[in-house]
């Protein structure tokens, strides 16, 4: 039964919501690294994908992946990676479709199921490398977990893998954050989503419809009218059902821990599915009571954050 009983997780008494918790690290926290070597890859429908390597010549990777409207230099992202660089992994963290410096070339984006980009990146990195080690934030988790629980062809070098802060249940996730205080979130992401659909159109005229950005309210509207279609499905309902990854769980071959705190403002209740954690075997569960939405902050003055440190033990445990 991998459900964690109790969390050793103890946030900082002066961070005392789980917004405080989800905002602070994302404004505010700083992380030096050196800069990463970047290489770009072609995707099998001929677009392209940005990756970012830290390489200290060992022979086990961890791919990062990121969340919702973010990129491979986010606090998060950095942090996750210098904690894995002090253990003598190789590091290598990746941009979704249109979330590094330049718009992707082709007119869909990224969306929270697109499993096919991670295996491109799988493939690619796997090259040089004896085991491969996944962490997802976010979004980012979901497509971890979804991608292994049905690319089993493409695991043969995975060994462990963690999710952190993930929206197992998209549907009732986004209704989470798009509603009461939390809307702020939403927003927030709305903001940089129509920007792109905007810079987007201009490439692919007539091929996007610009004209119900005005009626884009929440991120269900927005999944509604653009993620959903433009990537093949017919509304965000399908979208929802077809790319959780809470359906994918049971499906999972390798040890993998999924780290959600309790007082996250993305996520819904049935992103804390106790019952099936005691049911599988190789998906592990820790369910913090605080921790807010990738926040997990360490100790005043501890630079190592609480997800980083724990991501670090699973994945370390038995090698």
């Amino acid at each position: 039964m991998p459900l964690t009983s109790e969390s050793f997780y103890q946030r900082p008494k002066w961070l005392f919501s789980g917004h405080l918790e989800t905002i602070y690290p994302a404004l505010f926290r700083k992380v030096e690294l050196q800069n990463p070597e970047r290489e770009r890859i072609t995707t099998l429908d001929g677009d392209f994908l940005d990756l970012d390597w830290y390489k200290k010549g060992n022979k086990r990777l961890v791919i990062l992946s990121h969340g919702l409207e973010g990129n491979s230099t986010r606090p998060y992202m950095l942090g996750m990676a210098r904690e894995f660089l002090y253990k003598d992994f190789d590091v290598l963290t990746w941009n979704f479709r249109g979330c590094s410096e330049e718009l992707n070339s082709k007119v869909i984006f990224y969306h929270s199921g697109a499993t096919y980009d991670l295996e491109t990146v799988v493939n690619h990195a796997g090259k040089n490398y004896q085991e491969i080690f996944l962490v997802g934030f976010s979004l980012g988790g979901n497509l971890t977990l979804k991608f292994l629980g049905e690319k089993k062809s493409s695991l043969s070098k995975i060994k462990k893998a963690v999710a952190i802060s993930v929206p197992l249940d998209l549907a009732s996730s986004c209704n989470k954050i798009s509603s009461g205080e939390n809307i702020i979130y939403s927003k927030r992401f709305l903001n940089t989503l129509k920007e792109k659909v905007v810079k987007k159109s201009l490439a692919f005229p007539g091929e996007l419809p610009v004209g119900l950005l005005r009626k884009i309210k929440t991120l269900r509207d927005f999944d509604e009218h653009f993620t959903g279609p433009l990537h093949g499905f017919s509304d965000a309902a399908e979208y929802y059902r077809i790319n959780s990854s809470l359906q994918f769980l049971d499906q999972i071959t390798v040890p993998t821990l999924v780290l959600n705190a309790q007082n996250d403002p993305f996520l819904s209740e049935t992103c804390f599915p106790v019952r099936l954690a005691k049911s599988l075997d190789q998906v592990h569960f820790e369910f913090p009571k605080h921790g807010g939405h990738v926040g997990f902050s360490g100790p005043s003055g501890q630079k190592s954050y609480y997800s980083e440190l724990r991501a670090v033990e699973f994945i370390t445990r038995d090698l």
